[in-house]
């Protein structure tokens, strides 16, 4: 057996499009998830300069859950840069009037915060609903590991 390091290069690893139904799911659960597959690190030729990670597909976001008391006192904080400029809003009602932005808040701060992490974050399509446009890609559902099946 030879005794090198084997590092994945750009063009080695295939990505493949994965599926998520986040109906009932807990949302940072579900963002680790998520930002394990987009990272790479869920295959054995993980390496951590080369974006060897899959696509990923959320679709029902709006019906993600939050535990606790959060969606009333967890906030999510903007500060547009002008002296009194800093915008508070709940989760709760975040989560009614943006879904997309939870889902993709919760993944981009799980992400590395470089140029890879940037171009890591591109791969992750997120739907409120229950449908969306990229059945051509022919996504495979994202094993859950609660399922008793697997």
């Amino acid at each position: 057996m030879p005794r090198q390091t084997y590092f994945a290069k750009t063009g080695d690893v295939k990505p493949q499009w994965r599926h998520v139904d986040a109906e009932g799911q807990v949302l940072g659960r579900l963002a680790t998830r998520i930002a394990i597959v987009l990272m790479g690190k869920h295959r054995p030729t993980y390496t951590p300069h080369v974006d060897g990670g899959d696509y990923v597909i959320v679709t029902n976001a709006g019906k993600i859950v939050l535990t606790g008391r959060k969606a009333e006192q967890k906030m999510r904080l903007h500060y547009s840069g002008y002296p009194g400029g800093l915008k508070a809003e709940s989760y709760g009602s975040l989560l009614e009037r943006r879904p997309r932005v939870v889902v993709e808040q919760a993944v981009r701060r799980m992400l590395p915060k470089t140029i890879l992490g940037r171009r890591m974050f591109r791969k992750l399509k997120v739907y409120g609903g229950p449908e969306h446009p990229h059945h051509a890609q022919q996504p495979v559902p994202l094993d859950d590991r609660r399922s008793p099946e697997s």
